[in-house]
């Protein structure tokens, strides 16, 4: 399997934060007919990150502004509508493993996420032991790596689901999860699929 990182990998930068931030948003802005759509409305406004394509989910023109200032901001919007893409279809997938999560399991990591006497390596030890049991259960040829940036933002998506009051806390140690443990993984999807823009309507992950 994979072994959690104590640290972040290789180093999370402010701007690594905001790219796992806006795919993790994205993913879970992907499933319009949720039961979370308000409290993912309220968490919109309050994460540091620009999100276009809605205003009502846009966070106020302070935090924004401290990402994306003069020069830097058509570059950073380009590179913000590509991690959008790559949320949509990473969410396509996702509707698509759906089938392999037990409710029994969803139950249970709901109940970690609702017990406040559990620190938040504690709730990430609990995510990795959930996608432990679940990553054989998919396609080897998909690529281990895609599979578990799916998985644990699919099982973000099913707690939310599961109990809306917990979105803001799975939210978080999901993005601080990806941040640990599939950073290279996540930096290298969005230098390739940046790198190949200028192709449009090429499907990013055309398998599976």
């Amino acid at each position: 399997m994979w072994a959690m990182d104590s640290k972040v990998s290789n180093g999370s930068s402010l701007q690594d934060e905001r790219i796992t931030n806006l795919l993790v948003f994205g993913f879970l802005q992907s499933c319009p007919h949720a039961t979370f759509h308000k409290e993912l409305e309220v968490l919109g406004h309050e994460l540091p990150v620009h999100t276009s394509g809605s205003d009502e989910l846009q966070t106020d023109g302070n935090r924004c502004s401290y990402f994306m200032e003069d020069a830097a901001e058509t570059d950073s919007e380009s590179q913000e509508a590509v991690i959008q893409d790559i949320a949509r279809q990473l969410a396509q997938i996702g509707d698509r493993m759906e089938y392999g999560i037990r409710p029994g399991l969803v139950d249970s990591l709901a109940a970690q996420f609702r017990n406040q006497s559990l620190s938040e390596e504690d709730r990430r030890q609990g995510l990795a032991a959930v996608l432990q049991q679940l990553v054989h259960s998919y396609p080897a040829d998909m690529g281990q790596e895609k599979t578990l940036l799916v998985l644990t933002m699919l099982l973000a998506r099913k707690v939310a689901e599961h109990s809306p009051a917990l979105l803001r806390d799975v939210f978080h140690t999901t993005v601080n999860f990806i941040n640990q443990n599939l950073l290279a993984y996540l930096r290298n999807l969005v230098q390739s699929v940046r790198a190949s823009v200028a192709a449009p309507h090429v499907s990013l992950f055309p398998s599976h």
